[in-house]
C-alpha cells in the first residue's frame, strides 16, 4: 500500500492531501470536507479506512490553504463558498487524472457537510471523471447548496442522512428532487447529524462501500 502526503495545484493555490492507494485498487475515493473540517476529520478517516479494505484508494484533501483556513476560522466565510470549493475539488479530480498511481482509476466523490455540495458542483463540472457521488449529511450537510449544478449531475448519487437529523433530511429530500441523474436516499435509523450513535458511522461506511462496489461491477 502506497501512502504519501501530496500537494495539489488549484488555480494558484497548493492544497495538501493524504493519498493512499492499496494494491490492486479498483477506484479512488476523493473526500471533500466542509464546515470548518479538514483532511484530519476522524469520521472521514474512519470511512476511508473501511473503503481501503475494499481495494479503494483514498485522497483526503484540504480544500483551503493554511492561510485561508486560519481566516475562515475567524470569519466562517470560505466554508460556505461552494463555488470555490467545487472548483478546488475539480482541480483535485484533474490532478488524480495526471497522477501515475491513479490516472487509470475511476473516481468516487465523497462529500461530507458542505463538502457534499462541493462534490456535486465538481461532478457537474467533470462528468467524464466521476463514477459516482456519495453525500454524507451532518452539521451543514447541504447538497441543496449546489443549486443549479444539481440538474447537471449525471453520475449516480448516494445521499446518507441520519434519521433523527430531520432538517438535513428534509433538505436532502429537496435536493434529490433536483438531481439530474439517478440517486438513492439512505436514512441511517436513529442517527443524528454527527453519526455519533453506536454503529451509525459504521453503517455509513458499509453502505458507501457496497454502493461503490455495485457501481464498479460494470467496470469489471
Amino acid at each position: 500500500m502506497t501512502s504519501r502526503t501530496v500537494r495539489v495545484p488549484a488555480d494558484g493555490a497548493l492544497l495538501t492531501g493524504d493519498l493512499v492507494v492499496p494494491p490492486g485498487a479498483r477506484a479512488v475515493v476523493l473526500f471533500a470536507h466542509g464546515s470548518g473540517s479538514s483532511r484530519h476529520s476522524p469520521r472521514n478517516r474512519m470511512v476511508a479506512e473501511r473503503l481501503r479494505e475494499a481495494a479503494l484508494g483514498t485522497l483526503l484533501v484540504d480544500l483551503l490553504t493554511e492561510e485561508e483556513d486560519a481566516r475562515d476560522r475567524v470569519t466562517a466565510e470560505l466554508r460556505f463558498d461552494i463555488g470555490l470549493l467545487g472548483e478546488r475539488l475539480a482541480a483535485a479530480l484533474d490532478w488524480l487524472g495526471r497522477e501515475e498511481t491513479t490516472r487509470d482509476l475511476p473516481v468516487v466523490l465523497f462529500g461530507a457537510s458542505t463538502g457534499a455540495a462541493a462534490a456535486l458542483v465538481a461532478a457537474a463540472q467533470r462528468p467524464e471523471r466521476v463514477l459516482t457521488v456519495v453525500s454524507r449529511g451532518g452539521r451543514g450537510g447541504r447538497p441543496d447548496l449546489a443549486d443549479d449544478a444539481l440538474k447537471a449531475v449525471t453520475a449516480p448519487v448516494l445521499l446518507l442522512v441520519g434519521g433523527r437529523d430531520t432538517e438535513v433530511l428534509r433538505l436532502n429530500e429537496a435536493a434529490a428532487r433536483d438531481l439530474g441523474g439517478p440517486h438513492t436516499l439512505h436514512v441511517v435509523p436513529g442517527a443524528t447529524h454527527l453519526f455519533e450513535e453506536p454503529g451509525a458511522l459504521e453503517e455509513v461506511a458499509d453502505t458507501a462501500r457496497r454502493w461503490c462496489a455495485d457501481h464498479l461491477a460494470p467496470h469489471g
